[in-house]
């Protein structure tokens, strides 16, 4: 990875320059349940975990995905006045371990946040996930449960459970300088927001209700 500018191009075509680059982490422990790892642009590793493939994934790939996956059950998504539609996913890895993103230079005043983005017009919430996703980490998702509606600052933001069944963390879009695979402890001292700290307490009460 150059150390300056993303590899990848905005929406606009441009280059991205960099402030302060992430570094890469413990990407040989990436089997470890315990361990978190930090994959930036290019990062290059082990082509397997959990039995799916780590390989990247084009957008006609993704668009399918957000066609043919997009199909869970959800509840009414009601938007409040005032807010703009969004959706997200934590994507939870079968050990238990989440990914977390570190949006490009602190956007939004963010160091780390869950993947997720505003709803385009005429887009679905899932495939809405399924696209800020991949675009944000690199990863191909299929949603499997809805989690809850969380206000935010300027949005209403839907978010789902999601399963990873494709692409790879180092083909993060420009949006993220970095991704990360942590457990859910290491996620709460990883995130500093309290709207991030309510999707994972979400989260917990959603897999203490399935035990």
């Amino acid at each position: 990875m150059d150390d300056t500018w993303h590899p990848q191009l905005d929406e606009h075509g441009r280059k991205v320059r960099l402030h302060a680059p992430s570094c890469a982490a413990n990407l040989a422990a990436l089997a470890d349940p315990q361990a978190a790892v930090t994959f930036v642009p290019g990062s290059a590793c082990a082509g397997m975990l959990a039995g799916v493939p780590l390989v990247p994934c084009t957008r006609a790939m993704v668009d399918a995905a957000c066609v043919g996956g997009a199909t869970l059950v959800e509840q009414p998504f009601l938007l409040p006045s005032g807010k703009q539609a969004a959706a997200g996913a934590v994507v939870r890895e079968a050990d238990g371990r989440i990914w977390l993103v570190a949006p490009s230079n602190g956007f939004g005043g963010y160091a780390v946040t869950f993947p997720k983005g505003r709803v385009e017009p005429g887009l679905p919430l899932q495939a809405t996930a399924i696209r800020e996703v991949w675009e944000e980490s690199g990863l191909l998702v299929e949603p499997v449960a809805w989690l809850g509606d969380f206000p935010r600052t300027q949005t209403f933001t839907r978010f789902y459970i999601a399963r990873r069944i494709g692409g790879h963390p180092a083909h993060m879009g420009w949006e993220s300088q970095a991704v990360h695979l942590v457990t859910p402890t290491q996620a709460r001292g990883l995130l500093h927001r309290d709207t991030d700290r309510a999707v994972l307490d979400a989260l917990d009460a959603f897999e203490a209700h399935q035990a």
